[in-house]
């Protein structure tokens, strides 16, 4: 992997909004000016995310570029209308076709340009995730046509020797359909959106996700895939499999001071006041924005989560 590969952090809160809640608008000038493809490992590429601080920026997640000798596989496809820049960032690196699309969630940012490369692309997602991305408007009417065909429940291999992909899917998190994938011959991960940044998590309970459960399912992920040393992120630069490893002790610290916090009595505000980062998880943010996501947010999530059972 070339060094200093740089991605630009999502900040675009206001952009984000919309695009969870299934309005999400298309890509500004900015945005496809943001949006560069970079090298990761042979025949692996990154079409990277957004720029740090300008919603006008705001592109969507790391889209994963594949060549295999079959043709292209995407993992993720950004925002509606975003599918032209991804086919002109592509050509810059291969002749070869679009084959294959993979996406990792049902969120507009992930899976908004998939209509744009044509209904009879293969195209595969974990069940849970095709059920959310059944009721998004982008995928209503005429352009259900457009919807993932192809599922599976736990484990998915496609192709074999250096062009193999391996889809898992290890329980709720950001989604309650995050698929990990694997490109086996490249020890490399495309993570999504259960790990998008160093920061708190942003949990979607409308679409599946839960705060408590996603220690747990990244704790079977770091477990389960092996000889993985690369880790692409749903929005930040690429990073290490120690990365995913630590995301998964931080993701637990906060849900161990959550189940600690309601068992003694505290309120949601007191707890979210109460918590910080502990300092071993040096680098790591309360959210990465003020106004999205952060301690409060994940907070109520899990007191609702933990005071159900």
């Amino acid at each position: 992997m070339r060094r200093g590969l740089v991605l630009g952090t999502l900040i675009g809160v206001g952009a984000l909004s919309m695009v969870v809640s299934g309005q999400a608008p298309g890509p500004s000038p900015a945005a496809i000016k943001a949006a560069q493809i970079e090298k990761v490992k042979d025949n692996l590429y990154i079409i990277t995310g957004s720029g740090a601080g300008d919603t006008a920026s705001f592109s969507g997640g790391n889209v994963a570029v594949f060549i295999t000798d079959a043709g292209v596989t995407l993992v993720d496809t950004k925002l509606p209308g975003f599918g032209p820049t991804i086919l002109e960032r592509i050509k810059t690196v291969t002749n070869k076709p679009v084959t294959r699309i993979i996406n990792t969630h049902t969120h507009g940012d992930h899976t908004g340009g998939n209509g744009s490369f044509g209904a009879s692309v293969e195209s595969i997602v974990q069940e849970n995730a095709r059920a959310s991305m059944a009721k998004m408007p982008e995928f209503g009417g005429a352009n259900a046509q457009f919807l993932p065909k192809r599922t599976y429940k736990d484990r998915l291999t496609v192709g074999s020797g250096k062009d193999q992909i391996d889809l898992y899917y290890f329980g709720r998190g950001h989604t309650n359909g995050d698929t990990f994938i694997v490109f086996p011959a490249l020890r490399t991960m495309h993570v999504g959106d259960i790990f998008a940044w160093k920061a708190l998590p942003y949990v979607d309970p409308d679409n599946g996700g839960s705060v408590i459960e996603q220690p747990e399912t990244l704790a079977r992920a770091v477990a389960n895939v092996k000889n993985v040393d690369t880790i692409i992120n749903g929005h930040i630069p690429v990073g290490t499999w120690n990365d995913l490893r630590e995301y998964a002790d931080f993701t637990k610290d906060f849900v161990d001071f959550a189940r600690a916090s309601v068992k003694s009595g505290k309120t949601v505000d007191q707890a979210a006041a109460e918590y910080e980062v502990a300092p071993r998880f040096k680098g790591y943010q309360m959210s990465v924005n003020p106004d999205f996501g952060g301690a409060l947010a994940n907070m109520k999530i899990a007191y609702g989560e933990l005071q159900k059972k």
